[in-house]
């Protein structure tokens, strides 16, 4: 092989190498900084993990908004009408955030369940809804439609005439 070819080589070498590199670290980079949106009921039916940075949609529950006094912090519950999730947010909440209205939350699993903010995005207007959030909100009400559904069969398999309905409760790990 003559001197010409082999610096060609180890230049193709080189620039092969580099190439697949660049491509590892920037594959690397788009998968630690990708965020899941999670409904209420995926994120109590599926295990999410704790360490993970997330997002969480729906609507805030009406009557769950509470505001520590003396302090920022403020915690209420997000709702897809099937699950409600607990949300800890402290800092300043978007002007549009109130009960009854869409919002997503970043941020990750704290302990008890408790959903810990980083951030909160409140819909902008009242007919704009982001898709994941709708698509969340349809979905909770299809499956907290066939709950109630199953209760109602069972309590009249048990002859037990009331059949519960809406789960109010939190993300119970």
């Amino acid at each position: 092989m003559t001197p010409t070819r082999k610096r060609r080589l180890m230049l193709v070498a080189g620039l092969v190498a580099g190439v697949g590199l660049a491509t590892t670290l920037a594959l690397r980079a788009f998968q630690e900084n990708m965020l899941y949106f999670y409904s209420p009921t995926e994120f109590v039916e599926i295990d999410v993990p704790a360490e993970r940075t997330l997002r969480i949609g729906g609507l805030v529950a009406d009557g769950s908004v509470q505001r520590e006094s003396g302090s920022m912090t403020v915690e209420f519950l997000v709702t897809d009408h099937a699950y409600s999730v607990p949300v800890r947010y402290t800092g300043v909440l978007p002007d549009l955030f109130r009960e009854g209205q869409g919002v997503v939350a970043r941020g990750r699993l704290g302990e008890g369940g408790l959903f810990l903010a980083d951030n909160i995005m409140a819909k902008h207007d009242e007919n704009y809804m982001p898709p994941e959030v709708a698509q969340a909100l349809e979905a909770g009400k299809m499956r907290a439609i066939e709950r109630a559904a199953e209760q109602a069969e069972a309590a009249r398999a048990t002859g037990n005439g009331s059949a519960g309905g809406y789960y109010g409760g939190g993300y119970q790990p």
